[in-house]
């Protein structure tokens, strides 16, 4: 590619926001003084030098000039189409800018060197390739508006630089991609620019058509739907006047269907109100599905629908007997609501106040004492509905209390549901696992339950979800929970109180007899009369091989050992029918997993060595038998001090402070070396050390193990106590004595000493259980140690544990 260059003087013509590139046609208002000014400078050069006048076309973006501008020749002076002065100025060639000078006239003048360019001829194949290119997307922009004459132009353009220039005609170009173009020199790379150019805005314009043309078949389509379902209204509204509905429409009809049901009349003008909503809304409006999702709900809960009870106090009695064993509170407690309930019917006091003789109960007790069976033989034995509603970790408010209808997908809380499901307004319902309930950022679903379980304000019930009130004056709720501290005290104020506190020994072997046996025996694919357990194997089942204050553990080995015959008798190892027996466990299902201190060789039980003592402890799992061991530090290592392990609560803690400080004060009285705790480290140690303990009931243990330490005398192996120590040596109350004294018999232990002060609770523990312990109440921690440590012996001290 040549250029040549010539210098040029000429008078600048700003551009302000415009550019004008070579073979364009501009025309241009005179009334600008800059562009008057430019041309009439242009006429005084051409009259001295003759010519036509030219002037440098100069973009001025900004108030800044462009480097490069372009020559252009006064083509024409007159009047423009809307009658104002102008020139007609037509870019002859691109000049670059030098230094300012002086010339005629009021316009600016500046040096300038044009530079013309050639591309030889034939055009090399890249540049043909790149003209060919340029003129089809040219063409292809220029048919989609039309211009078909200015095709023809463009296509008769064989210049390179030219066919580059000519692309500052297009109007989708901005100022600095014209600004751009000009100052480009070279022709190939201002042509290869301009083809970029033009190639991402059709580009651009390919996406925008397809935008819109995506978004008119939509509006088409919601146009059509609209026209076709008013046309479909019209036709059922004229079907209506004439009298001529189609069969199936009535249950569309929700007007009718609202005046048709049994509904209370502040829930009746409710739902028509929500009717007349609905005939007002579109169909397209998303409130019209919500209404129409309300008013199913309330049309399918059962408003007006109650089951009669049955008043047969004796059969109900007698129901809750034959499926469950034990558990005399809640069948008492049953048996006496229902007795209650009669008379009330019999004297017209079945409503008083609005509010109807419900029930609130809360069954506390162990897993697998029966509290969730529990609920369904209790609606079995009042003939009513049963529904289970499970609330283990449920964290969110509206679980309970049902969402706002404004959201998205709302529905009823579980308690309107359980209704819902249960068919009547008076189900009994169990609320599953109270105590697991749990709050977040959500709610606080405890919260909600106050207002569901207290008798004083559950006629008037509002769930969020429906808005209405709902009477659960006649439930009778039923509250399981394992833990009686984990549910929320103002809840917990609003239920009565039933524990269960687990089975005897007895009571499991009647329960094994007549519940879990033949359930398992029909799980196993066994007849009762193949495969039958003794009930010396049943009680050694329940005492050796589980302990637990249930009976899931004992339903699980009954159901392992007949899997077991099942298994051999399927092999021929085996003929049925067949009895098992206590001497046949250990070959069919391993060794006992629970030997009982009492039946251990006598040097292998804990309490065998100084320092250790038996107590007694209330866990989630109901009772169990707690050790404590204490042990010396070797007064040579100079570790003094208290030191307690086995994961301890602060109030398990300051016990051992207590227990240490109490004989620290009256050791001499007890004849016992207090010395050794004034000079060597003391170390209480309690087994089992991943599960966490707390409480102050086992106060006297430590002091039994302390004393036991420093004496030298063994703690009896069949003593077990349970109680809170003073530093004065009282023995004050603690609780859960009827699930410790069931843990104690189930341990094998037959001496229990509690505090004096808790000797009334012995009423609640089983004639059975004490008849086989014998309980000792105490006020005084000697006591504790004249009856749980055993007589000295000779060269006693010479036992007592040294920690290394």
């Amino acid at each position: 590619m040549a250029s040549t260059s010539t210098l040029l003087t000429l008078p600048v013509l700003p551009l302000d926001d415009e550019v004008v590139l070579p073979g364009m046609v501009v025309p241009l208002d005179l009334n600008d003084t800059d562009v008057r000014a430019a041309v009439e400078a242009a006429q005084a050069a051409a009259r001295s030098a003759g010519g036509k006048p030219r002037v440098l076309l100069v973009p001025r973006i900004d108030g800044t000039y462009a480097s490069t501008g372009v020559l252009g020749t006064v083509e024409q002076v007159g009047r423009l189409a809307d009658g104002d002065p102008g020139a007609l100025i037509r870019g002859r060639g691109r000049v670059q800018i030098g230094a300012g000078t002086t010339g005629p006239g009021a316009a600016l003048w500046v040096e300038g060197t044009r530079a013309d360019e050639s591309v030889p001829e034939p055009l090399p194949g890249h540049v043909a390739e790149l003209v060919k290119e340029y003129k089809a997307l040219a063409t292809a922009w220029l048919r989609k508006r039309g211009a078909w004459q200015v095709v023809d132009r463009v296509q008769a353009i064989d210049d390179v630089s030219a066919l580059a220039d000519n692309s500052g005609y297009s109007p989708f170009l901005t100022t600095e991609q014209k600004v751009e173009l000009l100052e480009t020199a070279d022709a190939v790379a201002r042509l290869k620019l301009a083809t970029r150019q033009l190639r991402e805005h059709l580009a651009e314009q390919d996406v925008a058509e397809t935008i819109a043309k995506d978004v008119q078949e939509g509006v088409d389509k919601q146009q059509r739907e609209f026209l076709l379902r008013r046309q479909l209204d019209a036709v059922r509204k004229e079907l209506r006047e004439l009298g001529g509905e189609q069969e199936g429409e009535e249950s569309d009809d929700y007007r009718a269907r609202v005046e048709a049901a049994d509904l209370p009349e502040k829930v009746r003008e409710a739902a028509l109100k929500e009717v007349d909503k609905l005939e007002r809304s579109s169909d397209q409006s998303p409130e019209g599905s919500w209404i129409r999702t309300w008013l199913d709900t309330v049309l399918e809960l059962p408003w007006n629908e109650r089951t009669e009870d049955r008043y047969d106090i004796q059969g109900a009695r007698a129901v809750l007997d034959a499926e469950h064993a034990g558990l005399d509170d809640v069948k008492e407690r049953i048996t006496e609501y229902l007795a209650v309930r009669k008379r009330r019917g019999e004297r017209g006091l079945g409503v008083v106040g609005g509010r109807r003789g419900g029930a609130v109960l809360a069954l506390v007790g162990p897993p697998g004492v029966g509290k969730t069976s529990l609920g369904e033989s209790v609606a079995h034995a009042m003939g009513r509905k049963f529904v289970r509603v499970a609330l283990g970790g449920v964290r969110d408010e509206a679980e309970i209390r049902g969402h706002r209808r404004t959201y998205v997908g709302a529905l009823p809380g579980r308690i309107v549901r359980a209704i819902k499901e249960a068919g009547s307004l008076n189900p009994v319902v169990l609320l599953d696992e109270i105590d697991k309930v749990g709050s977040d950022f959500r709610g606080d679903p405890a919260a909600a339950l106050l207002e569901v379980l207290d008798p004083a304000q559950n006629h008037t019930f509002r769930d969020h979800y429906l808005e209405v009130e709902l009477d659960l004056s006649d439930v009778v709720f039923l509250a399981t929970a394992n833990v009686l501290e984990a549910i929320p005290e103002a809840l917990l104020d609003r239920m009565e109180l039933v524990r269960l506190d687990g089975y005897t020994e007895d009571e499991k072997v009647v329960i094994a007899r007549d519940h879990l046996l033949p359930r398992q025996l029909e799980r196993a694919g066994l007849d009762k009369d193949e495969v039958a357990l003794d009930e010396s194997a049943l009680r050694k089942l329940a005492g050796e091989y589980t302990r637990e204050a249930g009976v899931r553990t004992l339903e699980r080995s009954i159901a392992r050992l007949l899997r077991k015959v099942a298994a051999q008798h399927e092999l021929g190892e085996r003929k049925l029918p067949f009895t098992v027996r206590d001497e046949d466990l250990r070959a069919l299902i391993g060794r006992p997993h629970h030997v009982p201190e009492s039946a251990q060789d006598p040097a292998e039980r804990r309490t065998a060595v100084p320092g250790v003592a038996t107590g007694l402890a209330v866990t989630g799992a109901g009772g169990d038998v707690l050790f404590v061991e204490a042990s010396l530090a070797d007064p040579e290592t100079g570790a003094a001090g208290l030191t307690l392990t086995g994961q301890l609560g602060d109030v398990m803690k300051e016990s051992a402070q207590i227990a240490l400080s109490f004989l620290r004060s009256h050791g001499a009285e007890l004849e016992l070396p207090v010395g050794d705790l004034k000079d060597r480290g003391v170390h209480i140690h309690f087994p089992a050390g991943a599960v966490p303990k707390d409480g102050p009931s086992a106060g006297v243990t430590m002091t039994t193990a302390l004393a036991s330490l420093l004496s030298g005398r063994l703690v009896r192996t069949d003593v077990a106590m349970t109680g809170e120590v003073s530093l004065t040596g009282r023995v004050l109350p603690i609780g859960g004595v009827k699930q410790k004294l069931l843990a104690a018999h189930r341990a094998g232990v037959t001496t229990v000493v509690i505090p004096k002060r808790n000797e009334p609770d012995l009423d609640d523990v089983p004639a059975e259980v004490l008849d086989k312990l014998d309980v000792h109440a105490v006020t005084d921690v000697r006591q504790v140690l004249e009856l749980a440590l055993a007589p000295a012996v000779n060269g006693a001290r010479s036992q007592v544990p040294v920690a290394a």
